[in-house]
């Protein structure tokens, strides 16, 4: 047996009640869902273009890829996903800030 925390683990708790504001009022990234996970993607993704707003294209990548894995996971919500799933897409979210 093992006594080794899960990938992510203390880190993976702070991410998920980062509020994050999302229609109009702040909530937990944790409690997004799929629909609401899809709309910041989309809205990123249009932010994006060339000059100082191409940096916002891995972002947007990166929460088309959390789409993306809450489809194929069947995720609910953000906090349904794997702690793995959560340790190596969380720093690429900017939900907390790099640093």
């Amino acid at each position: 047996m093992s006594d080794a925390s899960p990938p992510g683990g203390e880190a993976n708790d702070a991410l998920l009640t980062q509020l994050v504001y999302t229609r109009g009022a702040n909530r937990p990234f944790g409690e997004l869902t799929l629909e609401e996970v899809r709309e910041r993607a989309d809205e990123l993704r249009a932010a994006t273009g060339w000059g100082p707003t191409a940096r916002v294209a891995p972002v947007a990548r990166a929460w088309r890829e959390l789409t993306i894995t809450m489809e194929r996971d069947g995720a609910a919500s953000v906090a349904a996903l794997s702690q793995e799933a959560l340790a190596a897409l969380g720093p690429k979210l900017w939900v907390l800030l790099p640093g």
